[in-house]
């Protein structure tokens, strides 16, 4: 069973295209330490099953899901639309 993970923070790439956005994304861990991995790498632990990640939203939490825009995976909440604009909302990880 996937062990569930807050997204509190990512790190946006220069490109304006919201399905190419978001480079990393990050949290805190129960004992305070950050964590940081790129995308790619939360794909690859979604697809296996080792992590499900969600975020907030207005004090409700939502999941994070893999989505497909013109060949090209990338990670967005399950209440979004074609934007991913719940992640791309989160600040910046330091």
């Amino acid at each position: 069973m996937a062990q569930n993970v807050q997204v509190q923070c990512i790190n946006k790439t220069p490109r304006q295209d919201p399905h190419h956005r978001i480079q990393n994304i990050g949290g805190v861990n129960a004992d305070g330490t950050r964590w940081k991995i790129s995308e790619e790498t939360a794909i690859a632990y979604m697809k296996a099953g080792t992590y499900a990640f969600y975020t907030s939203v207005q004090r409700h939490s939502v999941w994070v899901i893999i989505a497909l825009h013109e060949g090209h995976e990338y990670l967005k909440t399950q209440t979004d639309d074609l934007h991913p604009n719940n992640l791309l909302a989160l600040p910046e990880c330091p």
